[in-house]
């Protein structure tokens, strides 16, 4: 699943938004595709650009429901205590990161049943308008045509792309609730054999055999498709069945790991004697103090209650000219961390760092308590050391050694 190589758009609920460099492309076929199913329906000659726009307004949608969907399961893990970092718009859809795994049966059923609901919804809305504005019959004449089911006919230019958007949130419902893990529907089936079984990895394995041989099965599919001449689906459904098999793999081996590190928290690992410069310090002070004698390119800032602000990076104390150091304070210049992607709270389980970027980017994250005041620094050298203890050893615990002490 993508993770890196994306282009961010906004963010929602601090939850950064994002498309792969892939999106572009299915945007681009699913502009020509629907262009040309638009035309015939309209009426429309080859040099009308109407076609065009609507299949641009179709496209939009599609990824906006794409990501309400993903915006569905988010809005369910928050409210069940699990952070999503980011929604990654690409080629086949959506992915919300979660920083950890469900902790129930009831918790994974209830983040993998909400994405479904949404695509429900938006296809009962759209079924709905298009009812109301024009007709049941001219409406499922409207859905015929932009499929390319009937050519026969004419619609208005909305009705084709409510009819398209109503189809397309209908057939992504359905091969969602395909139950093949890691699709929603093969986390709902292990949701289900999770509270039967009550063993979350056995659950994950008997969820992810499925999505193996739905794999195998869309793969055959795909060759079949190839044989017949449809070239374009016969290797689209042929992806589709190979990312649905390693996506499957990789989840299994990610849950028998999440198992082995259970039970260890940030506290666990992070170094409880960080070094902090007050933001109403000196530059000169900082520079002089924390930087020239310990060597370290940045320092976490805290206020006088000891709540973490953000860092300091010596590149932006050097830059304050030398004659005015003594009287700039490190507020001035200081990095603050509005967005809170430089903390995390010292409960959180060790397995929410997994994959967290701002780790990966800066090597350390500042763990605070639930009122943001700095009790340790966590680096990803120590996140390392205690997942290699997992796996070798018992417990998984490692003795403070971090860099900041």
């Amino acid at each position: 699943m993508p993770a890196r190589g994306t282009v961010t758009l906004f963010h929602v609920w601090r939850i950064r938004i994002g498309v792969d460099y892939s999106w572009f492309f299915v945007l681009f076929l699913i502009i020509l595709w629907q262009s040309s199913a638009y035309r015939e329906p309209l009426g429309a000659s080859t040099g009308d650009v109407e076609p065009y726009l609507l299949a641009l307004v179709s496209a939009l949608a599609f990824f906006g429901s794409i990501l309400l969907h993903e915006l569905g399961h988010a809005f369910v893990a928050i409210r069940r205590g699990i952070s999503i970092s980011d929604i990654t718009l690409w080629m086949f859809g959506g992915v919300a990161r979660m920083s950890r795994d469900s902790d129930s049966p009831g918790t994974e059923f209830k983040i993998a049943v909400a994405g479904p609901a949404v695509t429900l919804a938006i296809a009962l809305a759209c079924v709905g308008v298009g009812i109301a504005a024009a007709g049941s019959h001219e409406f499922w004449k409207a859905v015929l045509l932009a499929l390319q089911i009937d050519v026969s006919g004419h619609v208005s230019g909305i009705l084709l792309v409510l009819a398209w958007v109503a189809s397309i949130n209908a057939l992504v419902l359905a091969f969602n609730l395909i139950p093949a893990f890691p699709l929603d529907g093969g986390r709902i089936a292990r949701a289900i054999a999770w509270q039967v079984t009550g063993d979350r990895t056995r659950a994950t394995r008997g969820a992810a055999r499925l999505g193996q041989a739905f794999s195998y099965l869309f793969i055959g599919l795909g060759l079949l498709l190839l044989v017949e001449g449809l070239v374009i689906s016969g290797i689209w459904l042929g992806l589709i069945g190979f990312i649905l098999g390693q996506s499957a793999r990789g989840a299994v081996v990610q849950t028998e790991f999440a198992s082995r590190i259970e039970g260890i928290s940030v506290a666990d690992v992070m170094d409880q004697e960080p070094v902090a410069i007050p933001e109403d310090a000196s530059v000169e002070r900082a520079l002089d103090e924390y930087f020239l004698r310990y060597r370290w390119p940045w320092f976490p800032v805290v206020d006088a209650a000891q709540r973490f602000r953000g860092l300091i990076e010596r590149g932006a104390a050097d830059a304050v000219p030398e004659v005015s150091r003594a009287s700039s304070t490190v507020r001035e210049v200081f990095e603050a961390d509005s967005s809170g992607t430089l903390r995390v709270r010292d409960d959180e389980p060790l397995e929410s760092l997994l994959g967290n970027d701002a780790l990966r980017r800066l090597g350390a994250l500042m763990a605070v308590d639930a009122d943001g005041r700095l009790l340790g620094v966590i680096t990803a050298d120590q996140v390392g050391r205690a997942l290699r203890n997992a796996l070798t050893g018992p417990g998984g615990r490692t003795p403070p050694d971090s860099p900041a002490t």
